[in-house]
């Protein structure tokens, strides 16, 4: 819906690094941040980064204390993140990880009032560059978003640790970010706020248009790069087109539909496996089926998601055409009054939405079938 204001304005964390090898220079970068870091992590991302960081962080003089992260970014886990700030006395939390342990870590830091940072070891959402994040409910289920005053004062990713990872994670990076410009091309148009809180800016806008142009130009190749675990210049422009350019492009371009519907999936319990990226594809090409987009881009749309590994057939999210009222429930939880399919330049009803995910279904597979990709077949959850 039209923004009731006539200010633009855009958002950035205080500085982004990016490179192989960052995480070596992690402590020198967190001294100019805080003095007490606490760092959150899950057990395997310490198992693969912790002997790194601890080693930075001593050489820069600062103290190792590691908080044991699990599960999703819940009230409870922000509440609890809340109170070992009070019991470390911590000045700085660090998220290490993915998206989940990113958010919890920007909630816990602005209701602690303290200062925030975010070591991704993955490029498979834009979380980390955000000033505001995505909560769950215990079950899993999208319970809402909470909007920071400011992004986070470091954003660090090593390039060789997203390499290391399963290629599968920046695929779903890359469904993330192709949602930017879908998203904010119709925010543009329709002139609705964006999450920084007001009108797009020209710079939102145009970074949201140029990771949607370097996806299209790099992906592929880094993909197959990653698959060895190999650093080239496609795979660091995939990673800053995954993180950097669609954190910015989103939170300053606006989001649509796109981002809507994915929550709206998390109300599927079929879906709770999937990665986010992976459920945000799904929304963007239901977003080109409501904004009756040109077949050929809905086209090409299916043909380069299919070669990227991302879904775009029910099928693959363990639904299917006839599965109608989980289908009509997804779709009541994107059309919430605060949700933001509002930002498209046109009402939509849950019913529209529904239409919209029942047709991918025939029209995808219809696609690959004629472009000599694979058939569609149910994900295994998050592969």
């Amino acid at each position: 819906m039209p923004a009731e204001t006539t200010i633009r304005t855009v958002m950035s964390p205080g500085r982004y690094v990016q490179g192989p090898g960052a995480l070596t220079k992690v402590g020198e970068y967190l001294a100019a941040v805080g003095e007490n870091p606490v760092l959150v992590a899950d057990d395997v991302v310490w198992g693969f980064v912790g002997h790194d960081v601890e080693a930075s962080l001593r050489s820069a003089g600062l103290p190792v204390h590691r908080d044991v992260f699990s599960g999703l970014a819940t009230v409870g886990t922000i509440d609890r993140l809340v109170q070992v700030v009070a019991d470390t006395g911590a000045d700085v939390l660090v998220g290490l990880g993915g998206g989940s342990t990113i958010d919890a870590v920007k909630s816990a830091g602005h209701l602690a009032g303290i200062r925030w940072a975010s070591v991704p070891t993955v490029a498979s959402t834009d979380a980390p560059t955000s000033a505001l994040a995505v909560v769950y409910t215990d079950e899993g289920a999208f319970l809402e978003y909470r909007f920071f005053p400011r992004n986070p004062d470091l954003v660090l990713i090593d390039s060789q640790v997203v390499a290391n990872a399963p290629v599968k994670l920046l695929a779903a990076g890359v469904g993330d970010a192709l949602a930017t410009w879908l998203e904010a091309r119709a925010t543009a148009k329709s002139g609705s706020a964006t999450m920084a809180g007001g009108l797009p800016t020209q710079a939102g806008t145009a970074l949201a248009r140029l990771s949607w142009d370097i996806l299209w130009e790099n992906a592929l190749p880094a993909l197959d790069a990653v698959r060895d675990h190999l650093v080239t210049p496609a795979v660091e422009k995939v990673i800053e087109a995954n993180t950097l350019l669609s954190g910015l492009g989103f939170e300053s371009g606006g989001l649509a539909a796109a981002h809507a519907i994915h929550n709206g999936l998390t109300a599927a319990p079929q879906a709770h496996g999937l990665a986010h990226g992976q459920k945000v594809n799904i929304g963007s090409l239901a977003q080109l089926v409501l904004e009756g987009a040109p077949t050929s881009e809905i086209r090409d749309f299916v043909e380069f998601t299919t070669r990227v590994g991302l879904p775009n057939t029910l099928t693959e999210i363990g639904l299917g055409v006839d599965d109608v009222d989980t289908l009509t429930a997804v779709a009541q939880a994107a059309t919430v009054p605060s949700e933001t399919i509002h930002s498209m330049p046109f009402a939509v009803r849950p019913a529209d939405v529904v239409s919209a995910l029942r047709s991918i279904e025939g029209f995808a597979t219809r696609v690959r079938a004629e472009a000599g990709l694979p058939a569609p077949v149910k994900y295994v959850a998050g592969h």
